[in-house]
């Protein structure tokens, strides 16, 4: 009898033993860093084209800022595991940059894992906003995620495409907002609602909080207020008739001479048909390039080899016959893209350019592509080693142009710019701040741009978001 409580205790202490001793459960998806990580990149990708579920968006950040409240990530490498899914969620997103060669492999791996460091940078920053200074999440997330949008437009000459922004291009209502922040504004406003759910949900130790849904709806209803009210503003009214002219061409054909007549061809064609349809045009406008005969000129001092077969005066000539051909007929102001080449005696300059011509043929504008694409328009170090350009679909690189131009059209002003220049807000906005000083601000944005490299994939409504 005296003995039985000794026994009990020591098969007490023996149970407590044999269950401490239990190997801890498996871990499940919803304590993996890397799969809350990637549920929110699911997400994301699937607001992207080519699927564009746009509301998704406004849930990809709830993943995101549970993994800021926790107090510890789960795994050994967690911000391994963060980089990951954001290499992955790239991968996806931009595979079409391996279409236009097969060199272009390299480049698409090479910006999927540039892009990637910046999603546990933004994990790891907002985790210092919120556990060591004491920053609500629901500030602290959006406040770095567009402070790093911004960083990735400006660093190694800015990326802009696939911003969480772009995600809305489609909902007019939401978007006014940019023109008073841009369209990190957007971003800012998606972040702020997604981080506003996830404070609004347990996170291990910390509570429920129902605050959040004051702050969320308090910027979502101001955000819609403003929009309805920019919306139902007259501030508009009827301006030029301009038709846009855009063929189906193989881009292969482009960098092929003998194709060069098949391409005027069906562009002037088309053009043709828009002037018979619409009698009453003030400008026609062809894409980036296709206007396949360049536009020569040469300093007064240029002498030709030797062993040229022709002169600077033949070439400008030639120039001024093609343009003549084709805007005379056609009687209509022509915004054309298409290189321009400049001899001097120190070589070769080319232009990816576009020429405005008024109704009697005169060049009364012209700009050339300053914002130029690495690996696109021109390869670091090629001048060095010229041999990298055998790597490239491309034949050359290309020069920049001298700044900004705006073009005036029946009472308007037209600024083109050409390809990825509109992926890069801030660039944009600095070539209209600098015609606004010389009061010649724009009415009218004009992107040329020649996308065929990327026929049928996602890139061409990802180009399109950039431009709204």
């Amino acid at each position: 009898m005296g003995t039985a409580p000794a026994r009990a205790r020591g098969v007490s202490r023996k149970v407590d033993a044999s269950n401490n001793a239990r190997p801890a459960p498996a871990p499940v998806w919803w304590r993996s860093t890397f799969a809350i990580a990637l549920a929110g990149h699911a997400l994301y990708w699937a607001a992207l084209p080519p699927l564009e579920f746009a509301l998704l968006a406004w849930l990809a950040a709830v993943p995101w800022v549970w993994l800021i409240r926790c107090e510890v990530l789960a795994g050994r490498r967690p911000y391994l595991a963060l980089w990951l899914s954001s290499f992955i969620f790239h991968l996806a997103a931009f595979y079409w940059v391996t279409l236009p060669h097969w060199a272009t492999t390299f480049g698409w791996l090479a910006l999927s894992f540039y892009l990637a460091l910046y999603f546990p940078l933004f994990i790891g920053l907002s985790r210092v906003a919120v556990h060591r200074f004491r920053i609500a999440p629901l500030f602290a997330a959006p406040v770095v995620w567009v402070g790093l949008e911004l960083a990735r437009a400006h660093l190694l000459t800015g990326f802009g495409m696939g911003a969480l922004s772009h995600t809305q291009y489609r909902w007019p209502l939401l978007v006014q907002i940019s023109d008073l922040f841009g369209a990190y504004g957007v971003s800012f406003l998606i972040v702020l609602v997604g981080a506003a759910l996830a404070q609004m949900l347990p996170c291990a130790s910390v509570r429920r909080s129902w605050w959040p849904a004051v702050p969320l709806a308090a910027a979502l209803g101001l955000a819609l207020a403003y929009g309805s009210w920019r919306t139902n503003q007259q501030t508009t009214h009827v301006g030029p008739k301009v038709a846009l002219i855009q063929g189906s061409i193989d881009i292969e054909m482009k960098h092929d001479p003998r194709q060069g007549q098949q391409i005027f061809d069906e562009y002037f064609g088309l053009s043709a048909r828009a002037v018979q349809e619409h009698g009453d045009l003030d400008l026609i406008v062809w894409p980036e390039t296709m206007f396949r005969y360049p536009w020569f000129t040469f300093d007064k001092d240029f002498v030709p080899p030797a062993d040229a077969n022709w002169t600077p005066a033949e070439l400008i000539a030639r120039s001024h016959q093609a343009i003549e051909q084709t805007v005379r007929p056609l009687g209509t102001a022509m915004l054309l893209g298409i290189d321009a080449m400049h001899e001097s005696s120190a070589g070769a300059e080319r232009y990816n350019s576009a020429l405005f011509f008024d109704r009697d043929v005169q060049l009364s504008g012209k700009y050339a592509k300053t914002h130029l694409v690495p690996f696109g328009e021109y390869v670091p170090f090629a001048d060095t080693f010229p041999w990298l350009y055998r790597l490239t679909p491309l034949p050359g690189g290309i020069n920049r142009g001298a700044g900004p131009e705006s073009i005036e059209v029946a009472d308007a002003r037209f600024a083109p710019n050409i390809c990825y220049e509109n992926t890069i807000p801030h660039f944009i906005r600095g070539q209209v701040v600098q015609l606004r000083a010389q009061d010649r601000e724009p009415d009218v944005l004009v992107n040329l741009t020649n996308d065929g490299w990327f026929w049928g994939s996602s890139e061409l409504d990802m180009h399109m978001a950039c431009a709204v």
